[in-house]
């Protein structure tokens, strides 16, 4: 077996960050049939592993790559940030489509492989070698993505944004995954718990019940973790010694964010998964 090889808080919203993601060097987004993306590469020549970062809800992919863009680069990762769609009559700006009880308007699966593709082709990617992570409503697709397509990524791994209600059963999931979560112990804008609101019509989901989910899927004993750390500014639960995949749960003392050092933390966590 091989093993492979600081952010600030973040609020929901991403369009306040200055225009400098382009697409490699050349001015404005990337193009592809389903959408536009934003890439950032590292130095040297390909093919470079890549971070995939799904923006929130109302945010642009160039909020991603603008934030992150230095400390994923100095790792010698590529930093995508593809642009999520606004369903018409919403006025919560650009989103995903994942929500089981509404009717999609992209095939998410199939604009993120198109725009994996793509920046394989043209800009040097390893396709193998992809880590998909979001915040928020990003980290709501990334989740709906590993269970629904976990061959599109090595591994996954949303920040503050899980499953919603009605969650999926126990067994939906197509195949074991490897997954980090990020929570922050205060959130209230996607509370661990979850919530109701537009007078109950759209539920979000408890994350713990994510997490039984994701051990249910990769065969993981579901009765305790593995490890247990308390350590530093993270809390972290390890699922480590599963039938096939991991899971791994960590835990900050902040609100709804993209917490301080998450990049290298999830850079860590993805360089330390084993290669067949």
């Amino acid at each position: 077996m091989i093993v492979r090889r600081t952010v600030t808080a973040l609020g929901l919203l991403l369009t306040a960050s200055p225009a400098l993601a382009d697409c490699a060097g050349v001015e404005g987004a990337c193009e592809v049939p389903m959408g536009q993306y934003h890439i950032a590469l590292p130095e040297g020549d390909g093919p470079f592993p890549a971070l995939m970062m799904l923006h929130g809800a109302g945010g642009r992919g160039e909020g991603m790559v603008n934030m992150l863009r230095e400390a994923v680069t100095a790792r010698g990762y590529a930093l995508i940030g593809p642009q999520g769609l606004q369903r018409e009559g919403s006025r919560f700006g650009s989103t995903w489509s994942f929500h089981p009880e509404f009717e999609p308007v992209r095939d998410e699966a199939a604009y993120f492989e198109e725009v994996l593709s793509h920046a394989a082709e043209v800009h040097g990617i390893d396709r193998d070698d992809v880590l998909v992570a979001g915040f928020s409503i990003g980290g709501s697709m990334t989740s709906y993505l590993a269970c629904d397509a976990p061959d599109i990524a090595r591994a996954y791994a949303p920040v503050a944004g899980s499953f919603w209600r009605p969650h999926p059963a126990l067994d939906a999931c197509a195949g074991p995954v490897d997954v980090l979560h990020t929570h922050g112990w205060t959130d209230g804008t996607v509370p661990i718990e979850g919530r109701v609101f537009r007078d109950g019509a759209v539920r979000q989901g408890d994350v713990f019940a994510g997490m039984e989910i994701w051990r249910e899927t990769n065969g993981c004993d579901r009765s305790a973790p593995d490890e247990i750390t308390n350590e530093g500014f993270y809390w972290q639960r390890f699922w480590t010694s599963c039938e096939a995949g991991s899971l791994t749960f960590a835990l900050f003392p902040g609100g709804h964010a993209v917490p301080r050092g998450w990049a290298d933390l999830a850079l860590d966590w993805y360089e330390g998964l084993p290669v067949e």
